[in-house]
């Protein structure tokens, strides 16, 4: 297929997608697959590629997902992180771009049970996970489930990035038959998006945050 974003529009619009998502449109299996298909090319520790893609439509299921989630939220939503991410103490700006995240975390938390597709990236660890530095394992997975946003997005449908579910990580692998050794990283609620006014977040101006040679 045509893809119509230049790379660098593409990398920079890609945006976890929530309130846009839409619940009733179907999303054909074929382009979540040829998302994966392009995720599957992205870099893995040792070419391991250790990894494993749920891809959950029934919606039973999802609904299960999705109580596992409310309940996650639920707990974020009374924590002191919450709360310092949503209250007060920042600049005008920041503050209202941190209002919208919260209200649209919110309504995610609502209606996860209900978006079409649920894609969770899973990689094979092991039922403990390594200790120490744990870079190596997840970043032989991150990038993929990085690179299925960007391909999804390019084929007009939306993700949202989030690891809330797993305070309840044991939970959802029962519900979704995911082995022991299996561990999930990332769940991906997917589907079709409303509009097209996607554009770059504000983010702190690159000189506040680069390094050369010495800190």
């Amino acid at each position: 297929m045509t893809l119509p974003l230049a790379p660098d529009e593409l990398l920079t619009t890609t945006r976890s997608v929530r309130k846009r998502l839409d619940l009733d449109r179907p999303v054909p299996l074929d382009l979540v697959r040829e998302s994966l298909e392009v995720a599957l090319q992205a870099p893995t520790g040792s070419n391991a590629q250790g990894w494993h893609w749920m891809v959950v439509t029934d919606p039973e299921l999802r609904a299960g997902i999705g109580e596992h989630y409310a309940k996650a939220f639920d707990a974020y939503r009374n924590s002191p992180v919450y709360a310092s991410r949503a209250g007060t103490g920042h600049t005008e700006e920041r503050q209202a771009v941190q209002e919208r995240v919260t209200s649209s975390a919110e309504y995610l938390a609502e209606v996860m049970g209900r978006v079409p597709v649920h894609v969770i990236a899973c990689i094979a660890a092991g039922e403990e996970l390594p200790q120490g530095n744990q870079a190596g394992l997840w970043g032989s997975l991150l990038p993929a489930a990085w690179s299925f946003q960007i391909a999804a997005r390019a084929r007009g449908l939306g993700s949202a990035w989030t690891t809330l579910h797993l305070r309840y990580e044991k939970e959802v692998a029962a519900l979704l038959g995911i082995p022991a050794h299996v561990r999930q990283g990332v769940l991906l609620p997917t589907a079709y998006f409303t509009g097209e006014t996607f554009r770059p977040a504000p983010r702190e101006p690159l000189d506040r945050v680069l390094h050369l040679d010495r800190w």
